[in-house]
């Protein structure tokens, strides 16, 4: 099985610069998508085969989660129970046979720092909800999380401290969640690797230059990275400020 995970940046604009021949060709089994910014009327991409799982945000032209899969659910969850975060559109949790697909869309501190207080909330409440799901089954979660966790994760670490997407708040959260029991599966596979990137800023030539951050993941429960093979970074698609990730599965 292989799934496939991307930060569109509004898939309205991604399907005119590569999301469908993409799509095509890597033949995912399930495709992740976060930042969708449209509503199911507002887009006519319905890829045959798949079935598809929306979550818009309540604000127009924000925000938003969505699943295409050729594998039909055993169950579908919208949100992590949180009139706030849900309202966004963040989340989205598909239940397999062997494990819940959680695809989610962390929300941005924000350049001054002004959704701090929000952001620490969230993690708690996502937390939460993700230890909830893996007392029945294992739980993979994709998307996008803001943060690049490690100076190995960004190319400018040390100018970049105390950034948005950096801060020692940020940080130490995620390292909770791992330390709560899941895996970063692109580092479990690829250790030491450095400038491995999957979000760019649209200055220019900052892309072609690989000045870049890790701040999309695929984590996995560690009793499941078994049954994992490879988690991999797709640094040649463009079309979005991210590029996509994938996670191969035995």
């Amino acid at each position: 099985m292989k799934i496939v995970s991307w930060n569109v940046a509004g898939i309205r604009a991604c399907l005119k610069k590569g999301l469908k021949e993409f799509f095509v060709e890597i033949k995912a089994d399930i495709f992740c998508i976060q930042e969708v910014k449209a509503t199911e009327d507002q887009f006519d991409f319905r890829p045959k085969g798949y079935q598809m799982y929306l979550y818009p945000a309540h604000r127009k032209g924000y925000s938003g989660t969505l699943i295409f899969s050729r594998v039909s659910p055993l169950s579908i969850q919208y949100g992590i129970h949180d009139q706030e975060y849900d309202e966004e559109g963040r989340n989205i949790t598909l239940e397999f046979d062997e494990f819940y697909l959680v695809n989610s869309y962390v929300p941005n501190v924000k350049r001054g720092l002004e959704r701090m207080d929000s952001r620490m909330r969230y993690e708690e409440v996502f937390l939460k909800y993700v230890k909830e799901l893996e007392k029945k089954k294992p739980v993979i979660i994709c998307g996008d999380f803001n943060v690049a966790h490690q100076e190995i994760d960004i190319k400018n670490a040390k100018a970049n401290i105390g950034n948005a997407g950096f801060t020692y708040e940020e940080r130490n959260k995620f390292s909770q969640l791992l330390e709560s029991g899941f895996i970063d599966t692109f580092r479990y596979f690829h250790k030491d690797t450095k400038d491995a990137y999957t979000w760019w800023s649209y200055m220019k030539g900052v892309r072609e230059r690989n000045i870049g951050w890790r701040i999309d993941y695929f984590l996995v429960s560690k009793e499941y990275i078994s049954k994992i093979e490879d988690s991999v970074i797709y640094k040649d698609i463009f079309g979005s400020d991210h590029c996509p990730i994938g996670l191969i599965m035995k």
